[in-house]
């Protein structure tokens, strides 16, 4: 499993700080959808400088103009690009062509997808399924079971992430679900001492 590491809701240069912390350990540097928001990707390009050979992921959160986001995506050195599930067909299309014909990746966030409509956009092979759970939802919610009704609903789907509160322990009992790879962000970026966490959930994932 891999542990990908969000960095997110900071300035460019506590972003820049938090991505040499992290480049080189975390297999996945996630930059926020609300970094993107705040400074936009020609911005973030710079953030390539210091990966090493951690992957560059930027949450685009495509929901419209696939081909256009991805290619601008792409251009600007990320390596992961994400489009929402809830998205027409045509652009969750658009989207893996254009991350097919660079010969990087796609992840398609299934934040509030309904059954039907992942059903619908199952059959993308090379892509990244996210089970995503929101920041503004409150109440419980069991992971695990998640992605075991999850596998068994689509076991087409090979390649699949977890997001969305996870913390240490939970990280532990994710591990055991053979899945592609867990989105970590505030248990490690709000941390005192965040190269010491992060190296905490590495050990946990490898």
């Amino acid at each position: 499993m891999k542990l990908q590491t969000a960095i997110d809701r900071v300035t460019l240069s506590k972003a820049e700080e938090m991505a040499k912390i992290f480049a080189g350990k975390t297999d996945i540097i996630e930059i926020g959808t609300s970094l993107i928001k705040d400074y936009g990707l020609f911005a973030l390009k710079k953030l390539n400088e210091y990966k090493k050979d951690s992957l560059l992921l930027a949450d685009l959160k495509t929901c419209d103009e696939g081909a256009y986001e991805f290619k601008q995506g792409y251009e600007q050195g990320f390596d992961i690009l994400t489009v929402m599930g809830s998205s027409s067909r045509e652009t969750l299309e658009k989207c893996y062509e254009v991350s097919q014909s660079y010969e990087k990746y796609m992840l398609i966030d299934l934040l509030e997808c309904s059954m039907e409509k992942i059903h619908e956009i199952a059959d993308f092979k090379n892509a990244i399924y996210c089970l995503h759970t929101s920041v503004d939802k409150s109440g419980d919610h069991n992971i695990i079971e998640e992605i075991q009704k999850f596998k068994q609903e689509f076991p087409q789907i090979q390649k699949i992430c977890v997001a969305g509160g996870i913390t240490l322990e939970v990280c532990k009992e994710v591990k055991k679900e053979d899945i592609q790879s867990v989105i970590v962000g505030s248990a490690i970026t709000k941390s005192e001492n965040m190269a010491e966490e992060l190296m905490k959930f590495k050990e946990v994932v490898k």
